[in-house]
């Protein structure tokens, strides 16, 4: 179908506080938005959330997005949500279960039988091992919960109790919610010998798809509340950290996008699916046949916003500018346990120096969350991963203009910032791939605010103080010697 200016997309995205959408043209002006609170109930270590809730905030959000849109303009609508959260829904398709959230930790016991049940394909698919807080762990105690009602049952996770209710009856999922529940992305099929024997049934689990799949059209009970035209494309949609990815417009293969918020996620695109033996890096797969590798660092921006407050940081960045590099070497991690770019559940923060003073510590901080992004990407090239596309930086940290510039010195490569890198544009973006080639709609849609190039001698002045970082991981036991000797090698190609 031949895109019109005029057309528009609808991108979704469910998230942990709010539902949030945008109505957005096919030059990635955003015409409308909407959103609307969630709440949720947290003990101990469980995290649950009301899926009627949902519902009902992202047909609030969806209603305001679509205030001043013509109806005749939209072409399609993609969901986002969260990762690994999910829930059982009867045969009439109502939540039988609380939602169960990306986070919530309460599959102690059932992770352990997953991983020794199904340790061969985690090991094929790259990522070697699950979590408490995924999705197959959860459900296995959620059946445990209700084993003699599981009659008519399926299971769902966030994003597919949107597309059922928009669609008006079951929809398949998409393989990127899928992946935290045991699919297999090599074959995108459920590994039906495994789910035997961890006891969960196959009438359970609902159909797979790719993502960027036509669901099916908007009914008219869903278009009542939401505002969407009936009859409207309903498209396979993507976990949030993907759909952020796409809204970077990083989808060329080489292309990375790195997230510097609350901590440190990179994620990329690669022909062929990376393996590593570690277990620090997992991929989705991609809407146009690519893989999406990432990773996630317990390192971030959440050390800056611990220690200091907002009004502090324009002067504390003129005063760093002193200090390049700082004399002391500083790991800035949030809490005990890292896992990207290597697995070290003992590892903690430290400083390695005194510093002169506070704007010399905070100096050391920037510095130390860059000099680790910079050793995730060595890490990614032990393992083979193509770094050579773009690098587009997104989260919270890319408002200070300071710290961009020193990531791009470190890294020793220009960045790009885009203007909007939410998940729910990169759910538009999506959409408008249904009906044409997906790199070619980000590249309309998505707009770029700045491209930061690395200033000059910023390599050799930088280069010291990452090093001894490297040597002190690696004397410490966390960092494995080939990630450190692949480092150093770098260094001085």
């Amino acid at each position: 179908m031949a895109t019109r200016e005029d057309d528009v997309w609808i991108g979704i995205d469910l998230g942990t506080q709010s539902a949030r959408a945008v109505a957005v043209t096919a030059r990635g002006v955003t015409l409308g938005q909407g959103s609307s609170m969630l709440t949720s109930q947290r003990t101990g270590n469980r995290h649950e959330q009301d899926p009627e809730q949902w519902w009902s905030a992202v047909a609030t959000a969806t209603r305001q997005a679509l205030t001043a849109i013509p109806p005749r303009t939209i072409r399609g609508v993609a969901v986002a949500a969260t990762s690994g959260t999910l829930v059982l829904l009867g045969s009439t398709g109502a939540p039988v279960t609380p939602g169960v959230m990306y986070d919530d930790a309460r599959a102690t016991t059932e992770v352990s039988r997953v991983n020794e049940v199904g340790a061969h394909i985690w090991t094929n698919l790259g990522y070697q091992r699950m979590q408490p807080t995924w999705a197959l762990p959860k459900l296995l105690w959620l059946l445990r919960q209700h084993q003699p009602a599981l009659q008519g049952m399926t299971l769902a996770h966030q994003s597919d109790v949107i597309n059922r209710r928009l669609v008006g009856r079951q929809v398949a999922t998409d393989l990127s919610n899928a992946l935290k529940t045991g699919a297999d992305l090599i074959a995108c099929a459920w590994p039906e010998a495994v789910f035997g024997l961890l006891g969960v049934p196959e009438n359970l689990l609902p159909p797979l798809v790719k993502p960027g799949t036509r669901l099916g059209p908007v009914c008219a009970a869903a278009a009542a509340e939401t505002g969407l035209p009936t009859g409207t494309p309903v498209i396979a949609g993507m976990t949030d950290g993907c759909a952020a990815q796409l809204a970077s417009g990083a989808l060329q293969v080489g292309s990375w996008n790195s997230v510097l918020g609350t901590t440190l996620v990179l994620k990329g695109v690669t022909r062929e699916l990376i393996h590593d033996p570690a277990g620090t890096v997992y991929s989705h797969r991609g809407p146009n046949g690519t893989w999406l590798p990432g990773g996630a660092s317990s390192t971030g921006a959440r050390v800056i916003a611990r220690d200091y407050s907002s009004n502090e940081l324009e002067a504390l960045n003129k005063a760093a500018a002193s200090y390049e590099p700082a004399a002391p070497v500083c790991y800035p991690l949030l809490s005990t346990g890292e896992r990207f770019p290597f697995v070290a559940p003992q590892a903690r923060g430290f400083f390695a120096g005194e510093p002169q003073d506070e704007a010399e510590r905070f100096a050391a901080v920037l510095q130390g969350v860059a000099y680790i992004e910079r050793l995730c990407f060595d890490h990614l090239d032990l393992l083979d991963a193509p770094l050579n596309g773009d690098l587009v930086l997104t989260g919270g940290a890319t408002h200070n203009d300071y710290w961009n510039q020193v990531r791009a010195d470190i890294l020793e490569r220009p960045v790009v910032l885009p203007d909007n890198a939410q998940p729910a544009l990169g759910m538009a973006i999506l959409a408008a791939g249904a009906d044409r080639d997906l790199v070619a709609a980000a590249a309309d849609m998505v707009r770029v605010r700045a491209v930061i190039e690395p200033r000059a001698g910023s390599s050799g002045r930088f280069l010291p103080g990452y090093l001894r970082l490297v040597e002190m991981l690696e004397q410490r036991g966390w960092l494995p010697p080939e990630t450190a000797t692949h480092a150093r090698k770098r260094a001085f190609r």
